[in-house]
């Protein structure tokens, strides 16, 4: 331990304490500062605590152990008991300086989501970790990267090579810290690995670092941190700390620091932007650092504040909703979108000062800004918005002009939900239908088209990985595989698709998106690194040629000691993981640079497969053709002095004050002392390409101390600049095969041992030659698959002579020999062999494989809606073939060509059906038709039950189902009666049905159309025989009849009622029904009762002629009133040949019903005069007195059956006794009506 002055006693004393160290959880929060103009989101990283094996109080702190963070990328990496020290050391480590993160993409993808985007570029997500034993939130959404503070456990061995230092957490040892805060210089010490390490006695001149520590005073108490450096070359650094409540669940303190000096001295700036104010987030713009947007904590004050000076001086304007993420523009500094937490999406072109509603209903992570190349408006925004569940749309409008007249929907109908991935030059959508996905692909703003995989792929799942170098590469789950995915990879359009490995090796983050172990070699263009399953264990795999052919990592001949290792390939070889952090202030497991092309540093093991346990770091620096191993335990490592130079820190839970520097591709290390404490380091800040060699270790050195900023100067471990002799060349190769990619390359890199500092603009390519062409300079085309000889054949479901390609005649196309090149390959072609495709003359040909179909594939569209038809030929001469399309309603087009329905036929139909619709192609080889049914529905609003109330038992009872608007063969008619388990189904509205037991019986009907579902239900009672009679009411009453069901039942409950009280047979056996239109009308039936015997019918029978003479009587007498509302009395009256009484209920008659005594003493002086002189009459037909026993029947509306009973003309009055029995009535003050008895001879009743 080195101490200096008065605290050396001190010191002394706190070497012998034991330490005693809570577990610590951190979440920390940074911007980037990055050379990619691409890069406008922000990152984040979460950390895994490790287990206590601590006695002490600290036992209160929740156990997280067996916790899988949403920021940890392997599912294995969790600590148990069959785990060394060392391996459970770097698992408890997940996130503490360097997190797991996934390879070289980024997933873009919520959790259930079947279809996500991948790109290590872009990230913009969210993340919740929660406290597995509290259920509570750990730490809230943060756009950053965070630290969070918790207590570490006091049982982590305190051990850092053989002078770790302790230290313990006492009140004097806490001041012992601050007493050391200030300027020092760094110890160093020197290590080789391997056959470097032997024969090494004598040390160089000692390099030194310079490094000064400040503490954030005050802010102890706060859990959280948000750490923002502006890079290229500025010496500013942002600092938000935050105290979040968790019982609150809310940031009740923050304070604000800012250093002008890489990180020297700081500055609180709480007064600027109010003492009050409690800031929440802090967001950079991308495109101009100098830019600053902090929110506030909406729970106390919603506003943003600003600031275009790197934080010197602040505005604030309020916000009137509360923002969740933030989307800047990727070339706009002031434009910026804001995603509200009730789903609706905002703009802002002057950085926050005012904000304008651009849609609501907008999925979370789904909205883009213009794509340049892409979009010709840079100001144009990519959205996804929810229309139903599952079911979204993709829309394209002005960030400050997105009413619904300036939208645009790009995709003919609805995508599935998180599906849009707007991403370089493509657009991606997903749509399910039957259970089965479709993916589509738009490529520079082209209409969509259907990514094509190989025929019997049928993926369930599909995952974009990468859109870089204009190819798609993507993960895909093929019928057959459950836990593995296989990689495709496209042609420039991203339409067609070839296999490139088989099984890759996923997993499943906690958000449930996908992580695939794919990993992006930086520098080497074409170079991937890949995990495929082989036989049940995962092994690492190599191609130099963008995936045509893979190869195992050879393993090192030695290991860190010098050891041999005896592994020979194939049944030994070198596995790594790939998982790259997604924090830019951690390393992750695996590390390339384009700065240093040919270095990749990771961390894996040596063996048959890929393991979590006994774990190194191993490093290459020819591009993979060998490996070293470096450490025996898994480090952190950084690139720095761009690319030229080294950084490794151990990653373990323990606090460190040592760091590792190599200048020579990791061959020598020298350890530097960056703190005279040992630190709990939280994160790393620096900046590789810049010129200052300015590194900060932020952390703390107890839970209980300030958060600590280590500014580490590197600058003086060089002697000076590299000059031209300090550089020396080395050949890019496969395995000795000098071209790669098609042509061979010489990189320049510095010579081992130099100490001087690389210039940015030095070039590491010194020279490259284009190769003679060759089979794996290219990949299979579409249709065709690699043989074991390395030759593509096409697969036995593709017909290579189908020529898909436009020709017309006197022309010529280029036929596909199999192969295409691969994408920024550049050998050039000049052997025997041909691999490019050949041109071919165009002949003649008739068309054939025509098809029609709708844009999405349906057979069914609502009336008055655009359909879009596609009509597809797979071969014949397309320029010279006439395309005619039959719509099925009368409407054809004509097209001269089949190039003019690239973006489809729209057509509109104005009534619901079914169409045939037919497409007819013909040239002058021959004709071919194809036709498909479409069924243009219109929603039902309205259905209607018409049935009799009372039915016959065992006779036919019609049944009719009416429905607004009316349509044709496009309703389909469910039909359910009683307590059937299976319905009757129709295609017309009506229906004839035998009832079979007596009682009341529920009768449902459902009528489904376009995907809407209606249903009416009536109750019928079933009996053997009964009466009815037709009722009429007082003609006022129409004017209050508003011809609805429910009042058509309140007035016929009135009217059951009245009867009852004055003929005292019981309601239950009385039944009143009003027909639906006008005039008013109804009709009563009288049924026997339930409970009598069958014996007993002919009494029944007899007491049901009783109560209708009764009810008759009561009728006539006009003794059936109700009040339908106050000083209106409605009268009930018996029903002759007219639908209205010929007496009004008033006193004096009115104008109506004096015109109706009229008409009906009209009618009857008619009938009577046609009854006297019938004879004399030539065209009245004449019936014989001999054929009076057949008089002419009246079948009722309501059967339908032969045997069913008639009524006889005979039963009803002639004309004359009408009007005889009329004025007999009228002259004794009351009308006596004729009865209309109906017996079980008429088997149904009339339901007008």
């Amino acid at each position: 331990m080195f101490c200096l002055g008065s605290v050396w006693h001190f010191c002394l004393f706190a070497c012998l304490l034991t330490p005693i160290y809570p577990t610590i959880r951190a979440f920390v929060e940074t911007s980037l500062p990055t050379r990619s103009p691409k890069t406008n989101v922000w990152h984040r990283v979460g950390v895994i605590a490790s287990e206590k094996n601590t006695n002490t109080k600290t036992d209160k702190v929740p156990k997280l152990n067996n916790h899988k963070s949403e920021f940890s990328r392997h599912p294995n990496m969790e600590p148990n008991e069959n785990m060394p020290p060392k391996a459970e050391a770097r698992a408890n480590l997940d996130g503490v300086i360097g997190n797991e993160a996934h390879g070289s993409m980024e997933v873009v993808q919520r959790k259930g989501s079947k279809y996500s985007f991948v790109d290590f570029r872009k990230y913009h997500r969210f993340f919740d970790v929660k406290n597995v034993e509290n259920h509570t939130k750990l730490y809230d959404k943060i756009d950053g990267l965070t630290f969070a503070r918790t207590k570490r456990s006091s049982g982590t061995k305190l051990a850092e090579d053989s002078d770790r230092s302790t230290f313990g957490e006492t009140h004097s040892s806490e001041r012992l810290l601050e007493s050391v805060h200030g300027l020092y210089g760094s110890r160093t010490e020197y290590r080789r690995t391997g056959d470097d390490a032997r024969g090494t006695g004598s040390r160089q001149s000692e390099p030194h670092l310079v490094s000064s520590t400040v503490a954030l005073f005050g802010d102890s108490a706060h859990n959280q941190a948000m750490v923002h450096w502006s890079g290229h070359n500025s010496s500013v650094i942002l600092i938000l700390t935050k105290l979040y409540d968790f019982n609150l669940g809310a940031v009740t303190e923050s304070s604000l620091w800012r250093s002008v000096d890489f990180g020297s001295t700081y500055v609180k700036l709480n007064d600027k932007v109010g003492s009050r104010t409690v800031l929440s987030y802090l967001y950079v713009c991308p495109t101009n650092k100098r830019k600053i947007m902090m929110l506030s904590d909406p729970e106390l004050e919603s506003s943003v504040l600003i600031s275009s000076d790197e934080g010197a001086t602040f505005e604030k304007f309020p916000v009137n909703f509360y923002i969740q993420s933030l989307l800047f523009h990727p070339a706009q500094e002031n434009w910026i979108l804001a995603y509200s937490h009730d789903s609706k999406l905002y703009s802002t072109m002057d950085f926050g000062r005012k904000w304008q509603l651009v849609h609501e209903n907008v999925m979370p992570g789904r909205f883009y800004w213009a794509v340049m190349g892409l979009d010709r408006e840079s100001d144009v925004v990519h959205i996804e918005t929810r229309i139903a569940k599952g079911r979204a749309h993709y829309v394209k409008c002005r960030a400050q002009r997105c009413t619904e007249a300036y939208r645009q929907y790009l995709f003919p109908g609805h995508v599935d939900t998180n599906s849009l991935v707007v991403q370089d030059e493509y657009v991606f959508v997903q749509v399910t239908k039957s259970g089965r996905a479709s993916y589509f692909v738009s490529y520079m703003g082209e209409s969509f088209q259907q990514m094509k995989l190989p025929k019997y792929c049928l993926p369930k799942d599909m995952h974009i990985i990468s859109t870089d170098e204009k190819q798609v590469f993507a993960a895909v789950q093929e019928w057959n595989q459950n836990n593995t995915y296989s990689l495709y990879i496209s042609d420039p359009s991203g339409v067609y698709f070839t296999l490139s490995l088989e099984n890759l090796r996923t997993s499943r983050g906690p958000a449930g998106n996908l992580l695939v172990d794919f990993y992006k070699v930086e520098g080497i263009n074409g170079m991937f690194l890949a995990n495929k399953l082989v036989e049940h264990q995962v092994k690492s795999f190599i191609t130099y040629n963008k995936g045509q052919t893979w190869a195992l990592l050879p393993a090192p001949d030695t290991d860190v000691a010098g050891n041999n290792l005896h592994c020979v390939l194939p049944f030994c070889s070198l596995h790594l993981h790939l998982e790259m952090s997604e924090n830019p202030y951690t390393s992750g497991r695996i590390s390339s640079k384009d700065l240093a092309p040919g270095i990749i540093v990771a961390t894996g093991n040596i063996g048959t497969e890929l393991s979590s346990t006994n774990l190194g770091m191993f490093i290459t620096s020819d591009a993979g053709n060998s490996w070293r191993q470096i450490f025996e335990e898994e480090h952190n490592v950084w690139f720095l002095d761009n690319g030229g130079a080294l950084l490794a820190v151990l990653h373990a839970t323990a606090p460190i004050r040592h760091l590792w520097i190599s200048l020579d591709e990791g061959k020598k290390w020298d350890r530097h002392s960056f703190s005279l404490a040992p630190l709990f380091v939280d994160g790393v800040l620096m900046e590789p390409e810049s010129e200052n060699h300015i590194i900060t270790f932020f952390g703390h050195f107890s839970h209980r101390s300030e958060w600590q900023l280590i500014k580490i100067d590197y600058k003086g471990i060089f002697s000076r600049r590299c000059m031209d002799g300090d550089y020396q060349t080395w050949h890019l190769h496969n395995k000795g095969e000098p071209c790669v990619m098609g042509e061979k390359q010489i990189y320049m890199k510095r010579r081992p041992g130099n100490r001087c500092m690389l210039t940015q603009d030095y070039s590491r390519v010194s020279s490259s030659e284009p190769c003679l062409c060759r089979a794996y300079d290219f990949e299979c085309d579409y249709g065709y698959e690699r043989q074991a000889n390395g030759k593509c054949s096409s697969a036995f479901w593709f017909d290579p002579n189908t020529a898909t390609k436009s020709c017309s005649t006197s022309q010529s196309y280029l036929n596909s020999t199999g192969y295409r090149k691969v994408l920024s390959n550049n050998c050039k072609e000049g052997g025997k062999e041909v691999f490019s495709p050949r041109k071919q003359p165009c002949l003649p040909r008739p068309p054939q494989g025509l098809r029609l179909a709708t844009s999405q594939g349906e057979l069914m569209a609502p009336v008055g809606s655009n359909v879009t038809f596609l009509v597809h030929l797979e071969d014949g001469d397309s320029p010279r073939t006439n395309i005619q399309l039959d719509f099925g309603d009368g409407i054809t087009v004509t097209y001269s060509n089949l190039s003019r329905t690239d973006d489809g036929i729209k057509h509109t139909y104005k009534s619901a059906g079914i169409y045939r619709v037919t497409t007819h192609a013909e040239n002058s080889q021959g004709s071919v038709t194809s036709s498909l049914f479409l069924h243009i529905t219109s929603p039902v609003e309205r259905v209607h039950l018409s049935a009799p109330i009372v039915a016959i038992r065992r006779k036919e009872a019609n049944l009719t189902a009416v429905v607004w608007p009316s349509q044709s063969r496009t309703v389909t008619f469910f039909w359910w009666f009683e307590n059937s388990s299976e319905p009757i189904i129709t295609l017309e509205g009506s229906i004839s049905y035998t009832f079979a037991r007596e009682g009341m019986t529920k009768v449902t009907v459902q009528v489904s159309s376009g995907g809407f579902i209606l249903q009416d239900t009536k109750v019928i009672a079933v009996k053997e025989f009964f009466k009815s009679l037709l009722l009429s009411f007082s003609p006022m009453l129409d004017e209050h009849n508003p011809d609805i069901p429910e009042w058509r039942e309140d007035v016929g409950r009135v009217v059951r009622t009245a009867l009852s009280q004055v003929s005292g047979f019981p309601e239950e056996q009385l039944l009143v029904a009003l027909s639906p239109g006008l005039p008013t009308a109804a009709e009563l039936f009288i049924l026997p009762d339930s409970h009598t015997p069958p014996e007993h019918r002919k009494k029944s029978e007899e007491a049901l002629v009783s109560i209708s003479d009764i009810l008759v009587n009561a009728l006539n007498q006009g003794l059936i009133q109700f009040e339908l509302k106050a000083d209106t009395r409605i009268i009930v009256y018996i029903t002759q040949l007219t639908l209205a009484p010929l007496v009004d209920s008033n006193p004096i008659h009115n104008s109506s019903a004096m015109l109706m005594l009229l008409s009906v003493v009209f009618v009857g002086l008619a009938a009577f005069f046609i009854y006297k002189f019938k004879r004399k009459i030539p065209w009245i037909h004449v019936q014989t007195e001999d054929s009076h026993e057949k008089e002419p029947e009246v079948i009722g509306t309501v059967g339908q059956n032969d045997n069913m009973s008639k009524v006889k003309l005979s039963e009803f009055s002639s004309p004359k006794e009408i009007m005889e029995k009329d004025l007999e009535a009228r002259s004794r003050g009351m009308a006596r009506n004729v009865e209309r008895v109906i017996t079980r001879e008429f088997p149904n009743c009339t339901n007008v």
